[in-house]
Order: structure tokens, then sequence, then C-alpha cells
């Protein structure tokens, strides 16, 4: 073979993988909405599943949010091209005299993993490879809830040779309908955490989470007690209201602290990370708003050496983080509930965990397989919707109304 063959050859073959990989001029004409019997009762546990479908036959899926947030957002969907996610996001986020609060952000973020999704399958590749690709060839997780193993020492012992980085545990429980004493339970606390530490060993981990229970004062007391059992990371220390509260918690805290579980977009966490305030933040998709809105919050966290460690959530948007994580270059460390991942009927394929990781896969999109016939669909949406008129700027990008 001829130098001008191998080039004239190798032309031909970038040609034809730039052709295979073109987006094909398409537009959104519905979204349906899917309910999950099985979602909790609060915002940051909605299971149920959105679907984006587009007028090339094209379907991405997402989940999160309720009925009424959902067709609000996705009204102003229809009619857009899709691969234009950072337009959308904005349209979505701006299309309303209020910006979107925290309820409708998971609404929004539901959308925006739909979308995601829906690129990547027109491309043919997984979304961690629009992100730029893999930096970790696994997420490592801590489990929540590992299943009983006989007393608290035996069990964390078993979570860790599950193959999982760290146990988790939580301020002691005074039992159903009797008051909680704080103090009592900081002393209770501390008693179980001497367990766990010497269950999970020299090579394992171990987390808690006060859940905001405490007091500050106490929180305070708490984290000088376990301080010497060494703790990976200690989470949402007091109530999450005024994030301001840290400032002086740092002061007077020296073990590792993860807050952002309630949070939504970056402007909740923003003076948190820079500021240096907490160590990890527990932000998650779909609450952010999205893989979009994750993203930046995870470069600022790169930026002020801090690390991502997610709150669950739902199989598609823990699906999501796994790409998400994947391609983040600081410390990233996933929460599992059990042992493991339930059966979930509606969906033949959403992550793929074994051995207590959280393993990518080369799957198109975000990795997930969806059989709408074993839900319940609630909502059609297919007329566009404008609530307010948009400014933008000479370059077609949006100002505000």
């Amino acid at each position: 073979m001829t130098r001008r063959t191998l080039l004239r050859s190798a032309l031909l073959t970038a040609s034809a993988a730039l052709a295979k990989a073109a987006l094909p001029k398409t537009k959104i004409t519905r979204i349906r909405f899917y309910v999950n019997p099985r979602t909790r009762p609060i915002m940051n546990q909605s299971f149920h599943i959105v679907a984006v479908e587009t007028d090339a036959g094209l379907t991405g899926i997402g989940e999160g949010g309720s009925k009424d947030t959902v067709e609000q957002c996705a009204a102003m969907l229809i009619g857009e091209d899709p691969f234009r996610i950072e337009h959308l996001w904005q349209l979505m986020y701006r299309g309303f005299f209020y910006p979107a609060g925290r309820e409708k952000l998971h609404a929004l973020g539901a959308l925006d993993l739909a979308l995601w999704d829906l690129k990547g399958k027109a491309l043919g590749v997984p979304v961690h490879q629009l992100l730029g690709g893999l930096t970790r060839e696994h997420i490592e997780c801590y489990s929540t809830g590992f299943p009983r193993k006989g007393t608290l020492k035996q069990t964390a012992r078993a979570c860790i040779e599950a193959g999982f980085r760290a146990f988790r545990t939580s301020v002691a429980d005074p039992g159903r309908d009797m008051p909680f004493n704080s103090r009592q339970m900081v002393d209770r606390t501390f008693a179980q955490c001497q367990e766990i530490r010497e269950g999970v060993g020299a090579e394992g981990d171990w987390a808690i989470d006060f859940h905001t229970r405490l007091d500050l004062a106490d929180a305070v007391r708490l984290c000088g007690l376990i301080e010497p059992l060494n703790p990976c990371f200690v989470e949402d220390l007091v109530r999450s209201e005024n994030p301001g509260v840290y400032r002086t918690l740092r002061q007077q805290v020296k073990v590792p602290i993860a807050v952002g579980e309630q949070f939504g977009d970056r402007w909740d966490t923003n003076d948190l990370i820079e500021q240096h305030l907490i160590d990890y933040t527990r932000v998650t998709v779909p609450n952010t708003g999205g893989l979009t809105e994750f993203l930046k919050i995870a470069a600022l966290c790169e930026t002020h050496y801090v690390g991502l460690v997610p709150h669950f959530t739902g199989p598609v948007a823990e699906a999501a983080l796994v790409h998400a994580c994947g391609v983040f270059s600081g410390p990233a460390l996933m929460e599992m509930t059990g042992a493991g991942p339930r059966e979930e009927p509606h969906l033949p394929k959403h992550f793929d965990f074994r051995n207590g990781k959280l393993w990518p896969n080369e799957r198109p999109g975000l990795g997930v397989e969806f059989d709408p016939k074993r839900l319940q669909l609630a909502a059609e949406i297919t007329e566009r919707a404008r609530p307010i008129p948009l400014f933008r700027r000479p370059d077609g990008s949006i100002t505000n109304w």
C-alpha cells in the first residue's frame, strides 16, 4: 500500500466516522410523564420518569419532579432542538417570572437528564464520552442501611468485606414517639461509632450523617468526640436553612464536613465551596437541575479542592451520576442504599453495580433502558408555552425577561 493510498484510506475512515456521529436535525415533539408508585413523598426521592421524544424517532429518559412542575418546564421545550442542552436549561430556568426554586429544579433536572440521554443515543456514545471521557475505572461507594449482620461491629465489617469503601451510620434514634434528648443521643452515638470503627478496621472507612438533628453545641461536641475515630466525613451537622453557619462550624470542627443533599443549584452552595467551609458537597441530580448544572458545581469543587459525595436518588439519576463522577478529577464517593440496587421492573438496565462499586459502561446515552408498560402514563405535553417574553443579546443568547 502506497503512502497516498494509506492516507486516502485513513481520510475515508475518518469521514465515515464523522458522518455516523453527525447529529440529525430534529425537534422535540412530545414529552411524557410516568408515575412511579415507589416514589417517596419528598422531592429528592422522586423516581417518576420523563421521556423526551423527537420527530426523528429519538427518545431520552430522565427521572424526577412532579406532574405539575414537569408540565410547566416541558411545555417550554416543545419545538426546540434537543441538542442545545445548555440553551434549554437556561430557557427552563428563566422562563417564568421567578427563577426555578428547588422543587421546580427537580423537574428541570429530570428533563435535562433526558436531553443528555437523547444526545448520547443520537451519537451512539455514552454520556461520559460527551463530557471528556473517564478519569477513573469505577466509582467507590459507601453503604447507607447495610443489612444487619449481627452486632453493629459485625455489620460494619461485613459492609467493608462486601467491597464498599465505607459504612455509614447516623445520629442515634431514641425510638418512635420518644423525645429527642440531644445530649443523650450524642453519648449514645459516640458509643456506636466506637463499635463501627472497630468493625471497619484499619483498611476500612466510616461516615456519619447527623441528619440536622443536633443543636449547634451538641454537633460540635459530637465532632470532637469522634475525631480520634477518623471518620471519612460527617454530614449535615445542623439545619440547612442558613448555610452561613458553617463559617462558625468550620472554626470549631476538625473532621471532614459534607453538606448539600437539601440544596439545589450552584448558588445554594457557591459560598460553601469557594470559602472551603465544607470538604465534600452532597448535591445530587436531579435536585441541582440535572447534569448540566451538576457539572458546573463539580467544576467549582475541583477549583477549590472539594470532593463529590452525591446523595443517592432514583436509578436513572444514579446512572447519570456515574457519568458525572466518572469524569471528575477530584475525590468522588457515591452513596448506595443497602447492599446494592433492588430490581426495577420498568428499568431492565440502569446502572452497573458489583463488588460494592459502580462501574461505567459503554451503552449509549445514560445507559438506561425503559419499559413504559410497567408504569402509569400521567401526562403528555405536546403544546408549546412561553409564559413570559425573553430578551436575547444580539448573538441570540438569553438575557432575561
